[in-house]
């Protein structure tokens, strides 16, 4: 029987690939690639309409079509399910990981035999728990994995017991009906943020006068607080302030190299 891996983004997926390649295996791919951990996720299964209008307001693309790829999305992982190879899903401690491993949990949960899955962590990623990459929150993708290392792990694919489907598909019902912007994962649970943690963040990490803002979201996507959060995510935010008039922008946002922020600070006059 073939086999379909299942990844939470393009970068995963193309590691993945690589590993499959040197291991000599053409198993099927298959990168789910929206940001589960971010933004509404109220009718994602059923008319992702809202989801895709949350992601055009994010990027700022008017000409690209995020619903049709959304709903390309679903019809491959419908595709999954009406077919009979076995899936495995790669998952990391990630907000976005863990929740796409729910989501296929749900569309399967009728299919539980077809169902394994490959847990990986910090510790996988260094090799040892106190080495310096270890991250503070644990936090980890699929993503950060190189194929070689990746390659290792092909062996480790093991099936999902039924209860844990059913439990995992449970919580994908339930974490769609919370009117959450951002969902962190750590010590094994979903916890819920705002998008004002994040802007609070990028003013936290700005210093006085013009400086790049690619320093700025270096920054505030290297913090330790639960959150694995895109270039693209930060550069929204830091548009929203700017809108707000909470610093300044300029030159080129499709470019970080160029693109430089400035934030307004507020001083008190003396009494």
């Amino acid at each position: 029987m073939s086999t379909i891996h299942i990844t939470n983004g393009d970068v995963a997926a193309d590691s993945l690939r690589e590993a499959l390649d040197q291991a000599r295996r053409a198993d099927i791919v298959l990168a789910l690639r929206d940001d589960l951990a971010v933004g509404p996720l109220h009718g994602i299964d059923e008319a992702p309409q809202i989801r895709a209008d949350f992601w055009r307001g994010v990027t700022g693309d008017t000409t690209r079509d995020f619903l049709a790829e959304l709903e390309q999305q679903a019809k491959e992982l419908k595709a999954v399910v009406d077919g009979t190879a076995h899936v495995v899903v790669w998952h990391g401690q990630s907000a976005a990981d863990q929740l796409m491993l729910r989501r296929v949990c749900f569309h399967l949960r009728e299919l539980p035999q077809r169902l394994n899955e490959v847990r990986l962590s910090i510790d996988d990623l260094t090799g040892d728990a106190s080495a310096p990459l270890r991250r503070s929150d644990r936090a980890t993708s699929v993503g950060m994995f190189a194929p070689d290392l990746l390659q290792k792990y092909l062996p480790e694919a093991a099936p999902v017991s039924v209860l844990r489907i059913g439990r995992l598909a449970l919580e994908w019902q339930e974490v769609k009906l919370v009117d959450a912007e951002l969902r962190r994962w750590h010590d094994d649970t979903l916890t819920t943020g705002t998008f004002a943690e994040l802007d609070a963040l990028v003013l936290q990490y700005a210093v006085d006068g013009w400086q790049a803002a690619g320093r700025v979201a270096a920054c505030v996507m290297a913090a330790h607080n639960g959150l694995l959060v895109s270039d693209k995510l930060v550069l929204w935010r830091m548009r929203e302030l700017a809108a707000a008039g909470q610093l300044q922008l300029r030159g080129d946002a499709d470019n970080w190299r160029s693109l430089e922020m400035h934030v307004t600070r507020t001083t008190l006059s003396p009494v």
